[in-house]
């Protein structure tokens, strides 16, 4: 096809072959990986949901069964909370039927992200102390974290109730 004296062809021709070479590697091996990626994307999708947790939202209608008043700014439980999870736990084993949702609230000052995050890790370590007192997993809910009104007492504001539901 080409002679030996056209040298400066030749080497434009094979230059031509190794840029496509190249590029079909390259195109050959990125579909590999998205392939590969595609497939292990729902199990990490899916782990990902697993761990966060739903909220129940609205408002929920009950029998206060126990509240748990915490410090300012503490998501550990105090003291006298081992005698409200007693009750709770004493009011779920006279009702085998009933669930137990979990309200966590928070006053109106601050940065309002960071109240509800508090909220939450507090009606958190309320479900674990009433699992670690031998309440089953699947009757306790946690419900969106919720505000208090400003002007309120702030010791009110930094509880969580424990309502007995249907």
């Amino acid at each position: 096809m080409l002679d030996d004296s056209d040298a400066g062809a030749r080497v434009g021709v094979w230059t031509v072959f190794g840029i496509i070479t190249l590029l079909l590697f390259g195109l050959i091996g990125g579909l590999a990986i998205r392939q590969s990626h595609k497939g292990a994307a729902p199990a990490a999708t899916t782990s990902a949901a697993a761990t966060e947790e739903a909220l129940l939202d609205g408002p929920v209608s009950g029998d206060l069964a126990g509240t748990v008043f915490f410090a300012s700014g503490a998501v550990a439980l105090p003291a006298e909370a081992a005698a409200e999870v007693a009750k709770v736990k004493a009011a779920l084993d006279a009702a085998p039927a009933k669930k137990l949702v979990l309200s966590g609230f928070h006053d109106a000052s601050g940065d309002p992200a960071r109240n509800a995050e508090l909220a939450k890790g507090r009606a958190k370590a309320v479900r674990a102390a009433l699992q670690a007192a031998g309440i089953d997993a699947a009757r306790v809910a946690l419900r969106k974290p919720e505000s208090t009104l400003a002007g309120g007492d702030a010791q009110a504001a930094r509880r969580v109730e424990m309502r007995l539901v249907d």
